[in-house]
């Protein structure tokens, strides 16, 4: 049974996360950033450092980058292949989550938190992205997990057991969280000694031998990190490093332009994001009910790791939220390290209605309101879209955003068709919740959580990329078989030089500096692409004339040597 489910589970993950993987150019900034850095590590042969526009690029590790490198390898340098490293990392998480489920609770639970995942809007989107943060969240919960295991067969007897037989689970977890900071950064190492300083406080730092277990956990995640970092040193020196932890240090205390946010941001983020798994999850946010029914039935040791392992999940969310809170630049993804408790947390109540017949009201009253806010917004698109004069006066203050609706997009009325799955499946779920079964309240929600989020991707998004950056890609993909050079003004972005399949430059080669560009003699034919509403010195360039105007993009040309 245990080998169908895992079978079933990898056909699941497959079927939702490959399909159509590539339909859709990736999108600025992340995702085509990542993809570069593997690109030009594909190029230049240089797999030790990541670089950016063949220069060094210090804002990150080198984990994530070497796996879409190595994908780029298999399936060529594409979409596809830029985002085949999360639909792994999906597998992987739910064949994880699948396994501490039963473990902890039973099959049902199980498959409860597998489909609190799949179900759940960016849990399930993420997987199919290319961004850094599906692997560097995986590694940091398995990490943490070990942590926990270990420290539940701390107490048991454990005879003449050898170091490696009593210390694994927390070793190898150390070894999973220097992964994480070898992915995306030492954060990971802030966010997982948070968790455990503070799970240790809320038993007044008692616990026998903790704090000398946190040291060696601590002591295995350097391991992977220093030896990256440390070689780093020793060939090249300490700039590389030290811009590397200024970059981190300015990211937590400085806003970003353009990612700035208000005090709830992430609240709201994960309320919605992760709509149906928050609407179960808010009532175990604090406290320990689950406890308090388990105790009616038994006091057994499984009870007990599953109440232990419920305050652990509620002091990862926590501690996410607040964390990202704090740090000024607000990014959609920043607290996605938080799916984990969610679905977890949001599989409890599902399961705790199962087993105690409890139906908390406030699933009921954000189960129906939630569903028809979000699928409301996606039915709605397809008119919109047709009738985009009628969201021009909401934009008027914004000349790039009323250009980018002048894009000529196509919208069928079977595109509505994410959203009203997601109303209907909440409703017939409601009905199901209302009447006190959990379990085929959950499935129905649950699945048609996933066919929204699977069709709104395939249905839904290529049209928003449409509007918002298709017409500067479309651009860049023309000039990709062109010798030439391709810059961007007054704006940052990585896709003129993923898309135009920039060539590596070297030494006195590098000539594409904006002021050689402009002012210099240039020695290919110079593109130059700006947004009309800011062009700056384009228009009164010598030697440089405008090509042509496309929703809210300005193409400029200069000529070679000239």
């Amino acid at each position: 049974m245990l080998r169908q489910d895992h079978f079933l589970i990898i056909l699941i993950g497959l079927a939702l996360f490959l399909p159509m993987l590539g339909a859709v150019h990736l999108f600025d900034w992340d995702e085509i950033n990542f993809a570069e850095c593997a690109r030009e590590m594909v190029l230049s042969g240089n797999w030790f450092r990541p670089q950016i526009d063949f220069e060094p690029f210090w804002e990150k590790p080198p984990m994530f980058i070497w796996f879409q490198a190595v994908s780029m390898q298999l399936f060529g340098i594409n979409e596809f292949a830029a985002r085949f490293p999360n639909a792994l990392c999906g597998l992987l998480t739910l064949l994880l989550v699948y396994q501490i489920g039963l473990r902890l609770h039973d099959r049902m639970f199980g498959w409860l938190w597998v489909l609190a995942w799949i179900g759940s809007i960016l849990p399930h989107l993420y997987f199919r992205s290319g961004i850094i943060d599906p692997w560097f969240n995986l590694f940091i919960f398995a990490g943490l997990y070990g942590f926990i295991e270990f420290r539940w067969q701390f107490f048991c007897k454990q005879g003449d057991a050898s170091f490696w037989v009593r210390y694994r689970h927390l070793l190898l977890g150390g070894l999973s969280l220097g992964l994480a900071v070898l992915t995306k950064g030492p954060t990971a190492f802030l966010i997982a000694f948070l968790v455990l300083g503070l799970y240790w406080a809320r038993y007044r730092f008692k616990g026998k031998g903790y704090f000398q277990h946190m040291v060696l956990f601590g002591l295995a995640a350097l391991v992977a990190p220093l030896i990256w970092f440390g070689t780093e040193l020793i060939l090249h020196g300490p700039w590389f490093i030290s811009e590397f932890v200024t970059y981190q240090i300015r990211l937590f205390s400085t806003k970003d332009s353009g990612h700035g946010g208000f005090l709830g941001y992430h609240f709201l983020v994960l309320l919605i994001g992760c709509f149906p798994a928050s609407i179960f999850a808010i009532v175990n946010l604090w406290g320990d009910r689950q406890l308090e029914d388990e105790m009616l039935e038994s006091s057994t040791l499984d009870s007990c790791k599953r109440s232990d392992f419920g305050t652990w999940m509620q002091i990862l969310f926590w501690v996410v939220l607040i964390l990202f809170t704090i740090v000024q630049t607000k990014i959609v993804h920043y607290s996605s390290l938080a799916y984990f408790p969610i679905t977890y947390l949001g599989a409890v109540t599902v399961w705790r209605g199962f087993r105690w017949n409890y139906f908390p009201k406030i699933s009921m009253i954000l189960m129906p309101t939630l569903a028809i806010l979000v699928g409301g917004a996606v039915a709605v698109l397809p008119w919109l879209g047709n009738h985009v004069d009628a969201l021009k006066p909401l934009f008027q203050k914004d000349a790039f955003a009323l250009a980018n609706l002048d894009a000529h997009v196509h919208w069928y009325w079977f595109q509505s068709l994410p959203g009203f799955v997601l109303i209907a499946a909440s409703l017939g779920s409601l009905y199901f919740w209302v009447n006190q079964r959990s379990w085929p309240s959950a499935q129905l929600l649950f699945t048609g959580g996933a066919i929204f989020t699977a069709s709104t991707l395939v249905l839904i998004v290529p049209n928003i990329e449409a509007y918002s950056q298709r017409a500067a890609i479309d651009f860049y993909e023309s000039k990709c078989e062109e010798d030439c050079f391709v810059r961007t003004v007054g704006f940052k972005s990585f896709a003129n030089l993923f898309y135009s399949c920039k060539r590596p430059v070297f030494g006195d080669q590098k000539q594409d500096e904006y002021e050689q560009l402009a002012h210099g003699i240039p020695t290919k034919p110079v593109y130059f692409v700006a947004k009309v509403t800011n062009l700056g010195e384009l228009p009164t360039l010598a030697d440089c004339h405008e090509l042509y105007r496309k929703n809210g993009f300005v193409f400029y040309k200069r000529e070679m040597g000239r």
